[in-house]
């Protein structure tokens, strides 16, 4: 796609994922004004407002100063008239993200990843300039270039992560292809390592922010009549309980990190001094919001329990980052036998050379020292993402004990990475399960892949040995489900089929050939124990010496193929 089209697709997207998320911002003030207010203030003091709320969503401290005259109407101290508010509506956040993502992807799609990326962000920030210029007031006011930095941020690094992961997945040229090409053809396993460490942590945030939902919804159903009673208490109209219910959706993801902590074991404040936690609730005077009303009131030590929820969601990155692994080792290209001789059976009378044990010892499903480092990279990273997450939903609601609400980042970080470590490596170093099935196969390719190898591997074996030439009278090997066809071919090496004298045709030299590539090695007419008169007899004209068997390159999960047999059938 042209750049110059991609560049002008991505404007479009960065103008509407500031203008939708000012809508949101302006529609309830804007109801709020027509049918709370009658129309009768002043519709322009609402974009100041609208303005502030969007910067606050996107983690934008605001410094609120509260008028003397509404102070000393309201009764309220001016020790409390000053404060800052960053506890974010984290909804705004969420939405110009996930907007700003879908962004990035769609220009690495279009092979123009970093001009659309470049283009979108440089508009976002001319738009977030404009607002922050334009949306100041004298109650609650921002810091110009936080209110330029924050909000490009939070469209710039999703729109980045977008497009690199599409580059990385499905892009076949560019730096990024490159460099996944490099990583992938590191050996042992240790190319899918990134891969696979982004897979398992994005399985553990998801679950993450999926079971904190769930504690959400259970919270909210379980508490709803103290929910039901702030809300009758604050005495509001349809509008109010609107605009109310409509704040309160713009906190939620930041209740849902909140309840994820709570499951993860530290909890979270509502004010300085206080604790949410599975181990119990200490609470003070807290804000009359209605969803507030939610939080749990607990005493009992059951509910630390909860916290074997992330360390099943560590399991379950464990066990997707392993099948995939272990899948990708098993697609693997088998490696070259040191010697095509190293059958089970030879190898228990006169053992395997070093090469071959090393080669056993090395097999791909293994890959201990990658599962490990794939547990400890999980591990590390799902706490920091947990540890980013609370950093985002916490901040001051107020003056006073209100300034410390949300949850802490360290904790938070310890607990989750502990814990994922602590399931991961519940998946990750058990020992591998084969099947019956897998393990016949095994036994049934590797028994084919005996009779297909070559006289070069018995050649070395007898110099090996000190044997001689003679070695070739050496028991035949044949498979166990090819006892039939062994038998009757060496019925016919001897000369008993049918109680006649063998071809003259079928000689040593001529059995030698035949006999290469199925491991059956007998000895020549005199040493077989045929008569002169069989040695004389004339070679029937349907018997000939067959060209030497050169086996083909099997396909994936073909097994080897089976070399016809030149002998007649039997009556």
């Amino acid at each position: 796609m042209n750049r110059l089209l991609v560049a002008l697709l991505s404007l479009i997207d960065a103008v509407l994922a500031a203008a939708i998320g000012l809508a949101i911002a302006l529609a309830p003030l804007t109801a709020l004004w027509a049918f709370g207010l009658g129309g009768s203030a002043d519709w322009g003091t609402l974009w100041p407002a609208s303005a502030t709320i969007w910067q606050l969503g996107h983690l934008v401290p605001v410094a609120v100063t509260l008028p003397d005259a509404y102070l000393a109407a309201t009764g309220i101290d001016r020790s409390a008239g000053a404060f800052v508010l960053s506890l974010a509506p984290t909804v705004f956040a969420l939405f110009t993200a996930v907007f700003a993502a879908r962004s990035g992807a769609r220009a690495s799609r279009a092979d123009a990843w970093i001009t659309g990326v470049a283009s979108s962000t440089v508009v976002f920030a001319v738009l977030a300039a404009l607002v922050a210029v334009t949306g100041g007031n004298a109650v609650a006011a921002t810091e110009t270039w936080q209110a330029i930095l924050f909000p490009t941020l939070f469209f710039a690094v999703p729109a980045l992560v977008g497009a690199i992961v599409i580059e990385w997945r499905e892009a076949g040229a560019g730096v990024v292809a490159r460099l996944r090409d490099r990583a992938e053809a590191v050996a042992g396993g240790w190319g899918e390592l990134p891969a696979l460490a982004a897979r398992g942590t994005a399985i553990v945030v998801a679950g993450f922010v999926g079971i904190g939902a769930l504690a959400v919804a259970v919270a909210v159903v379980v508490g709803g009549a103290q929910v039901v009673s702030l809300l009758e208490a604050g005495h509001m109209d349809v509008v109010g309980v609107t605009v109310t219910a409509l704040g309160q959706l713009a906190f939620l993801p930041t209740l849902i990190v909140w309840a994820a902590a709570f499951l993860a074991g530290p909890g979270f404040a509502l004010g300085t001094a206080t604790s949410v936690s599975p181990v119990g609730t200490q609470l003070g005077v807290i804000p009359g919001i209605p969803v507030l009303g939610a939080v749990p009131q607990l005493d009992s030590p059951w509910f630390l329990l909860t916290a074997l929820l992330p360390v099943a969601l560590g399991a379950l990155a464990g066990w997707a980052v392993r099948s995939r692994l272990v899948a990708h080792a098993d697609a693997a290209p088998a490696p070259a036998s040191v010697a095509p001789w190293a059958t089970p059976s030879l190898e228990g009378l006169i053992g395997a050379p070093p090469e071959a044990r090393t080669a056993a010892q090395d097999e791909p499903g293994d890959r201990f020292g990658v599962r490990v480092a794939l547990m400890a990279v999980i591990a590390v990273l799902s706490g920091a993402a947990a540890a980013l997450l609370a950093q985002l939903t916490s901040g001051s609601l107020g003056p006073g004990r209100l300034a410390e609400v949300g949850a802490a980042p360290g904790p938070v970080a310890l607990a989750v990475g502990l814990e994922v470590f602590v399931g991961a490596a519940i998946l990750l170093l058990s020992p591998r399960r084969r099947s019956r099935r897998s393990t016949s196969d095994d036994v049934r390719s590797t028994s084919d892949d005996d009779r297909s190898a070559s006289d070069d591997g018995r050649s070395w074996w007898r110099r090996d040995r000190g044997e001689d030439e003679r070695a070739d009278a050496a028991p035949a090997r044949v498979d166990a489900d090819d006892r039939v066809g062994a038998a009757t071919r060496a019925s016919v090496w001897d000369g008993r089929m049918g109680g006649d004298a063998a071809p003259a045709g079928v000689g040593a030299a001529s059995r030698g050939e035949q006999g290469r590539g199925r491991s059956v090695a007998v000895e020549d007419s005199d040493a077989a124990g045929t008569t002169p008169a069989d040695e004389t007899a004339p070679a029937p004209e349907d018997t000939a010496p067959l060209p030497p068997f050169v086996p083909r390159e099997r396909g994936e999960g073909e097994s080897a193929p089976r070399r016809p047999s030149p002998l007649p059938p039997v009556d």
